[in-house]
């Protein structure tokens, strides 16, 4: 029998979005593990930029946690064998506390996390404490870790705010309102940990800070249970797979990449931007990412088209998400410029547009001649659009009603959708396989 494992957790969520989660959860784990702790952290939902903030802070690669795209089972091993080398486990919440379906708060009750309200304190006073029991109080299943405010201006304000709790909240200390924590956001987000010079500096001092206002003690320990594993046959053993990855293609869940080398894959690495060769390979994979603000390097780089196009014709198996999709289009026009060549290697156009065009978790199934039957996991975020001629090999809605198409076109797999690998990796590997 597999032996349960405890340690210190909590998740961190807060009413709403724009509350400050990244920043504190950031600040929370930094201010931990320079106190010596080995600090592990997750993101809740299907966010990439989040993580790669979290990243910086813990020094350890950071895994999502969705019920919806991942499995209830994935979390739980995550969990476990994040419990076996941490002391301490924090994890990022999505949105506010109670939206979404699944919610933050599913996942907090679903896997026994005590919660912390993050609040943007900026404007308040003793509703402070009034607003977190409230929160915490709507759901009776859930276990209440503390409080930790944000946006604060003084000293003697975080006091009046500390004093509002109620004593079976704990205080986790105080986030001065100061712009040199700002983390700097774009149309999907927070700008990558990459692109952030001084980023490291920006969370040491939000730590300090942090630790400075409050005793930040550790979280009540959580006893992890390990699911049954199964035994992933060796699929891609003896395979390559070239991935790009650079400031344009950037968008990979640790997850994916644990997945296809448990199935035997060796992985290597090249940028679309700025390698004029690609890695000798047995198929090739663009991640999503922003290949509408690299559009003269994509299309000025005629040794990189002419690589993947020889590539295609040999036939290697070609998976590309969302901005991998785009990349591979004929050409891609954002909202401020005409458009620009890309890579060519798909029939059809994108436009960037002002709206949000795709949103939310989904489950694809893929019923094609070479594929296994099942479903994957996967979730859409995008502004772009693709006009193509080509039809839609399979399709799936998100709860809005929104249609995201998977195309084939040769060996290439296309589609806005970002995969969850390790939701069905027997579906998975077969978009690697000839």
């Amino acid at each position: 029998m597999i032996s349960p494992i405890s340690c210190p957790a909590l998740l961190v969520s807060a009413p709403a979005s724009g509350q400050g989660k990244t920043l504190a959860t950031a600040a929370l784990a930094r201010a931990w593990r320079n106190r010596g702790l080995i600090v592990r952290a997750f993101k809740c939902g299907p966010d990439f930029l989040d993580p790669m903030i979290l990243q910086k802070a813990t020094d350890l690669p950071v895994y999502n946690l969705d019920l919806a795209m991942c499995g209830e089972s994935d979390g739980q091993l995550r969990l476990y064998q994040a419990a076996q080398e941490a002391d301490v486990i924090i994890v990022e919440g999505v949105m506010g506390l109670y939206d979404g379906t699944p919610s933050s708060a599913d996942i907090a009750e679903r896997y026994g996390l005590p919660v912390l309200l993050a609040l943007d304190a900026s404007g308040m006073a003793q509703t402070f404490g009034a607003l977190a029991c409230g929160l915490l109080a709507y759901r009776p299943a859930l276990t209440p870790a503390g409080v930790l405010a944000n946006k604060v201006g003084s000293a003697g304000h975080a006091k009046l705010l500390e004093t509002s709790l109620p004593a079976h909240l704990s205080w986790f200390g105080a986030l001065p309102r100061d712009e040199a924590y700002a983390l700097p956001e774009r149309h999907l987000g927070l700008f990558r940990a990459a692109e952030i010079e001084d980023l490291d500096a920006r969370i040491e001092a939000a730590a300090i800070a942090l630790a400075a206002s409050g005793e930040l003690a550790l979280p009540p320990a959580v006893t992890f249970e390990k699911p049954p594993l199964e035994n992933l046959p060796l699929l891609l053993q003896g395979k390559t797979i070239a991935i790009a990855r650079d400031e344009a293609f950037c968008f990979i869940y640790p997850a994916n990449l644990d997945c296809l080398t448990t199935m035997g894959a060796k992985l290597v690495y090249f940028s679309p931007l700025h390698d004029k060769t690609l890695p000798e390979a047995d198929a090739y994979w663009l991640p999503g990412g922003y290949p509408e603000l690299h559009l003269a390097q994509i299309s000025g780089n005629a040794e990189m088209r002419k690589a993947l196009q020889a590539a295609f014709d040999l036939q290697k198996p070609i998976l590309a998400e969302c901005g991998g999709m785009m990349a591979l289009a004929e050409s891609i026009q954002s909202a401020s410029m005409d458009a620009q060549a890309a890579f060519g290697l798909l029939p059809g156009k994108c436009h960037m547009h002002s709206k949000l065009q795709g949103l939310g978790v989904l489950q694809i199934e893929l019923p094609i001649a070479n594929l296994e039957q099942g479903t994957l996991g996967a979730h859409t975020f995008h502004y772009g659009s693709f006009e193509t001629s080509l039809p839609g090999m399979a399709s799936a809605k998100t709860r809005f009603g929104k249609s995201e198409s998977l195309y084939r076109h040769g060996s290439i797999f296309a589609s806005f959708l970002h995969f969850y690998f390790a939701s069905n990796p027997h579906v998975a590997a077969q978009l690697f396989l000839p």
